[in-house]
């Protein structure tokens, strides 16, 4: 049924569709593969490989904030920033603003060398990366140089309102309580807002919570808010990537086990 609609069929394919089934056998795996979004430069489909990526996509269409959450490698950068070309190119909204935190892996600006531009480009790489296999790198860098699409650090955020603007936030697990808040009250008129994370991979100093946990627990059952949560299962990048996630998962378990049982053990010897 893809193939006569016109789906060019790839190895992997076979991959994720035996994965969808396995999870939904009732699922139509042509209302998956064939939701296309946009082309990108190289002429690719981009559209869903999961249960998960399909109802990702369908709630950026039906909400004005989307939370996407869940491991590396899962699509929630690259959807996001496809869903955004498109609405983009729709004329849905004007312009795209991609945001990031600045402070990961326990690097600070301050300690980075080079002037302001220098210091931020490397934390917004993987965003420019994205937008570039979107659409050919002259239209990219002509909409960024008319400001028509954006990428800033988070810090850039405060005191603004951004009005009719597709806003993503990427790496949301990095942001703090407060910069999270600060963050989700700058939408405007007219704006949608995609916020990416992944909370097995906070870089935070210990003392400090992550707004991408706090948001889930404060905004869980607000209208107009969805939440989307991926798993090892709708990993698309290369197979061993979902191999290792798997494997941190197991090991971040049976720590917790332990620990576990440390806790009760001395819980006994106590009484």
């Amino acid at each position: 049924g893809l193939l006569r609609q016109g789906y060019p069929l790839y190895p992997t394919d076979i991959d994720y569709a035996v994965r969808i089934l396995s999870a939904d056998s009732r699922a139509r795996l042509g209302d998956i593969f064939l939701d296309t979004i946009c082309v990108s430069a190289r002429k690719k489909r981009i559209a869903p490989k999961s249960l998960a990526q399909k109802n990702y996509i369908d709630a950026i269409r039906d909400n004005d904030v989307v939370f996407g959450i869940g491991p590396a490698g899962t699509g929630k950068t690259y959807l996001a920033m496809a869903m955004a070309v498109s609405f983009l190119l729709k004329k849905e909204v004007a312009r795209i603003v991609l945001v990031r935190p600045a402070v990961e892996a326990g690097e600070r600006l301050g300690f980075l060398p080079g002037d302001i531009a220098e210091k931020i480009n490397p934390y917004l790489r993987p965003l420019y990366d994205a937008l570039f296999d979107m659409m050919e790198y002259e239209k990219g860098q002509e909409l960024i140089e008319k400001g028509i699409i954006e990428v800033a650090p988070l810090a850039f955020m405060r005191g603004r309102t951004l009005n009719d603007a597709f806003v993503i936030l990427d790496e949301a697990q990095n942001t703090t309580i407060e910069q999270m808040k600060m963050f989700l009250t700058r939408l405007g008129f007219g704006s949608r807002a995609v916020i990416t994370g992944d909370i097995t991979q906070i870089d935070l100093p210990v003392a400090r919570n992550s707004g991408l946990i706090d948001a889930t627990r404060v905004l869980h059952g607000t209208d107009g808010i969805c939440f989307t949560h991926f798993t090892d299962r709708d990993v698309v990048r290369h197979p061993i990537v979902q191999a290792i996630v798997q494997a941190y998962q197991r090991s971040s378990s049976a720590a917790e086990q332990r620990q576990s049982s440390a806790s009760d053990s001395r819980k006994t010897n106590d009484q």
